[in-house]
């Protein structure tokens, strides 16, 4: 995984600007996986520093949380139309379109004749590792997951700190993972450093062995003598 750190703001893109951007990177996204390939797009949107760049060239604020969100609406929508023909399927989003990406990878999969549960699992389990396994402060907001009828995949989240005023971008590629809960993150592009719980860490090997020996080993009555007697 990779990760990019940017300032928190609020607000949304205008209209105008949101329609060229959709336009722009519908082109540049096409012309990606005619000349390269969608496995090479699905990388090029893994990296934080293309990403980036992208987000620069369709006209957004360099240095902006909302460099994420956009693009990936602008993607969104601008893919809408092609996806069949380029085989690259999009889904998700900010706030309340975020809850919505089950549902949708369901509803391509249905239609193409994909395993559907499988990146269903992937994308649930890639928002629980950046929300639980790594516990570094900030609150997923965004998630947005990408697949190809190859079967590769690609997840950009995004978490938010309001405390700091900051927000983090988390990077995915199915291409850069041996597995999901120990180091999934091929590269960490990060300004920010703070003491975190990081479960992923191959150092943590060990602790998260024994978390899962003990999760699956308690029952009831082996919670029993620590837990109040008003929650028995």
């Amino acid at each position: 995984m990779r990760t990019a750190t940017l300032p928190l703001h609020y607000g949304s893109a205008p209209k105008w600007l949101m329609d060229r951007m959709i336009k722009l990177g519908r082109a540049i996204c096409e012309a990606v996986v005619i000349y390269y390939g969608r496995d090479e797009l699905l990388k090029r949107l893994s990296d934080p520093f293309w990403f980036q760049s992208l987000g620069c060239i369709l006209g957004f604020d360099w240095h902006s949380s909302g460099v994420t969100t956009t693009v990936c609406g602008a993607i969104k929508f601008g893919l809408a139309p092609l996806m069949d023909e380029l085989g690259v399927y999009v889904c998700g989003g900010k706030g309340k379109r975020s809850l919505k990406t089950p549902e949708e990878i369901l509803f391509f999969s249905e239609k193409n004749g994909f395993d559907g549960d499988f990146f269903v699992r992937i994308s649930r389990l890639s928002a629980k590792v950046d929300s639980i396994c790594l516990q570094d402060g900030f609150e997923l907001y965004h998630h947005t997951f990408i697949f190809t009828k190859d079967g590769k995949w690609a997840v950009i989240q995004q978490g938010m700190c309001p405390e700091m005023k900051i927000a983090r971008r988390y990077h995915w590629f199915s291409e850069d993972i041996k597995s999901m809960v120990e180091e999934p993150h091929s590269a960490v592009c990060c300004d920010i450093k703070r003491n975190v719980l990081n479960l992923v860490h191959r150092d943590s090997r060990g602790l998260r062995e024994r978390t899962l020996n003990i999760t699956m080993a308690v029952t009831h009555k082996g919670l029993s003598p620590v837990m109040p007697k008003e929650n028995e």
